[in-house]
């Protein structure tokens, strides 16, 4: 099934012509409700320090463990990565030179780069964020500059991250754009034949829980020529010998020109910032010359880029596996624990269904009193009336925290069964 978004289309109950650019009046009669519920609870925006392990000490004094951050690795705590940050910063004497990229940078950012290179067997170029990144590609995407000039229609999964989705009006102002229901391989193959040049936008890992059919994609990319453009900001460190994330490591050695890889330095790599896999030259040129975020903007932080290089570094050793290793185990035992529609997967985001927002965001208060924060995933992240806790699993999580979040969840739908 697949849909055709144009300019100013309007928000369907279910979302599918959702459009984060031109509708966010709509969105915003919407959900406000539920948002200011949700703040009057006290259960978003908290303002905390670190502690030990996944434990922070929030505003009120009350230490906590957290399951909201996406750093699945712990290396946000990493000394060395904390170390790189300041070694950075007291080598260059400066946080960041106001000027854009183009015309001067730090000599660091380019051993980053270089760094990331070799570590994904690709050309690597680093932005401010992965929603910077994305914001370099989408729009030259459209243009036909990545695929010999012909603009090609841009198919978005319906679950792409709103970062993705967003640039849907920009997209249309230049070709045809098309929603496609998630994961449906076989209406993006019907696309294919029917039009010769296609790209396709989504996510690697989703921020909502599941990841892309990579193989099913790779087969289409053989067939028919298809452009791929894979946002993997939850997948990175997490799979690969040298984490190079969950989309990269489906690939061949080397990228060819018919596929870009978004990731983020932000989520397992624990630092700031994101960057992008090119597989050649060409590619690499245009986004230097052409992407806005590139040209007329900045790059990460001498500190982020500091602890960037550092988390690299770690990237090639032993530690690197016994993270992943000891992620896996944490995912596994969550999953003797509560059942979800990931359990199974090697993915560290889990969601717990609850249904009505409201009720999401009691749960979510209820389990914050017991020292426990997850954050109530609500319209537009999910669709209405699905409203989910989202839990995410890192590798400095220990066992117990797990049978006590689990626990907690359990007692609280006992206590609160659901009224039809």
């Amino acid at each position: 099934m697949e849909c055709e978004f144009k300019k100013h289309d309007k928000v369907d109950s279910d979302g599918k012509k959702f459009n984060h650019h031109g509708n966010l009046s709509k969105i915003i009669d919407i959900t406000s409700d539920n948002l200011d519920y949700a703040y009057s609870k006290g259960i978003m925006t908290l303002y905390a320090e670190s502690d030990v392990g996944r434990s922070v000490k929030i505003s009120d004094g009350r230490i906590i463990v957290d399951y909201a951050r996406g750093s699945y690795l712990g290396l946000d705590n990493h000394p060395d990565v904390v170390d790189g940050a300041i070694k950075a910063l007291e080598t260059y004497r400066s946080l960041q030179w106001s000027g854009a990229r183009t015309r001067l940078n730090f000599a660091i950012m380019k051993d980053l780069e270089d760094n990331l290179s070799d570590l994904t067997h690709a050309r690597a170029m680093v932005f401010s964020l992965v929603a910077t990144a994305n914001m370099a590609v989408i729009p030259l995407l459209a243009s036909g500059a990545f695929t010999n000039g012909s603009p090609p229609v841009v198919v978005f999964d319906k679950f792409a991250h709103a970062t993705l989705s967003y640039h849907k009006a920009v997209v249309a102002d230049n070709t045809r754009v098309l929603t496609i229901e998630h994961n449906d391989i076989d209406a993006l193959e019907s696309i294919c034949q029917r039009n010769s040049v296609v790209a396709y936008v989504a996510d690697g890992v989703y921020s909502m829980g599941g990841s892309a059919p990579i193989e099913e994609l790779r087969r289409l990319q053989d067939k028919y020529g298809l452009f791929l453009y894979i946002d993997d900001a939850h997948g990175i460190s997490i799979h690969g010998a040298q984490g190079e994330g969950y989309a990269r490591s489906q690939f061949s050695e080397l990228l060819d020109n018919k596929t870009i890889i978004a990731a983020s330095l932000s989520k397992g790599f624990g630092t700031n910032g994101g960057f992008l896999m090119l597989g050649t030259k060409e590619q690499e040129m245009l986004l230097r010359r052409y992407a806005i975020p590139h040209t007329f903007s900045m790059g990460p932080s001498v500190p982020s880029v500091g602890a960037a290089i550092a988390s690299a570094n770690i990237h090639r050793t032993p530690e690197l596996h016994q993270r992943q290793d000891r992620l896996r185990s944490i995912i596994a035992h969550f999953d003797t624990q509560i059942s979800s529609n990931q359990t199974g997967e090697y993915l560290p985001i889990r969601m717990v269904t609850i249904g009505d927002e409201k009720r999401t965001i009691d749960c979510a208060c209820w389990l914050l009193d017991k020292g426990y924060f997850v954050v109530p995933a609500l319209f537009p992240s999910v669709p209405q009336n699905h409203a989910a806790l989202r839990i995410c699993l890192t590798s400095d999580h220990d066992r117990s925290e797990i049978e006590g979040l689990c626990s907690a969840i359990k007692n609280w739908l006992l206590l609160h069964p659901y009224e039809d």
